[in-house]
């Protein structure tokens, strides 16, 4: 397995512990999409996706029509993605995604727990040099899969040669440009893969190692900016612990 999956597979117990909060961040995640391209997923790729990440997730049916019918309403809010990035305690670089309605509250709270952790927030884009920004999608593995040949035509559309298979889930996980997402999805789409969900990550490409103590720390940062609801996901580049 590459360095991306490895490291995503171990963090995502972290960044998405909590079921509840979990389903608070998918709904709007389906806010947007539906503002975006409408409630009807057969139309909205960006739904689609949305919603299979919800099924991967195992978040209820009912859930899921409740957050579509919500975000059609006239008084929703209109949320914006909106990243934060500095250092936290021993050198350590955090990614904070958002999606907020109200961008000076947001700011106010990742700023107070970077404060309380002696951490500094930093302006958008400084740390861009440690991340590689990629978008994820993650499909069914459908049987008698030709996988070399499947890689040749994803270079086509911008995606990476490398990808990632979790035999216990029966799922395919491949990396590529942010910029090409909605062409990927098309293409996995035609080739007629089941569950296909694209997000956006982080990968950090140097990862650094902490004694259990200074480890402690760091934790319990992530898990103050997980408290906040605005929080999509927090991406560190401290090195994932071994079992």
């Amino acid at each position: 397995m590459g360095r991306a999956f490895e490291y995503r597979k171990a963090t995502k117990l972290k960044r998405w512990g909590h079921m509840a909060k979990t389903f608070t961040r998918l709904g709007k995640q389906i806010a947007i999409a539906v503002k975006a391209g409408g409630p009807e997923p057969d139309t909205n790729p960006a739904l689609r996706s949305v919603i299979a990440t919800c099924k991967r997730e195992n978040m209820p049916k009912d859930n899921i029509e409740r957050a579509i019918k919500n975000a059609m309403g006239k008084d929703q809010s209109d949320y914006k993605s909106v990243t934060y990035e500095g250092y936290g305690p021993h050198g350590i670089a955090i990614f904070v995604d958002t999606l907020t309605d109200n961008t000076t509250r947001t700011v106010g709270d990742v700023r107070s727990v970077f404060n309380k952790f002696s951490g500094t927030l930093g302006t958008t884009g400084s740390l861009s040099f440690l991340f590689d920004h990629k978008c994820v999608f993650t499909f069914k593995k459908p049987a008698g899969l030709d996988m070399d040949e499947l890689v040749l035509e994803l270079i086509d559309v911008n995606a990476e040669d490398e990808y990632d298979e979790d035999e216990e889930e029966g799922t395919i996980t491949i990396y590529g440009d942010p910029k090409s997402y909605s062409m990927i999805q098309k293409f996995l789409e035609e080739k007629g893969f089941e569950d296909i969900g694209g997000e956006f990550t982080y990968i950090p490409n140097d990862l650094k190692d902490l004694g259990d103590e200074e480890r402690a720390t760091i934790d319990k940062m992530v898990e103050k900016l997980e408290d906040f609801d605005d929080v999509q996901s927090v991406y560190t580049n401290l090195k994932p612990k071994a079992e």
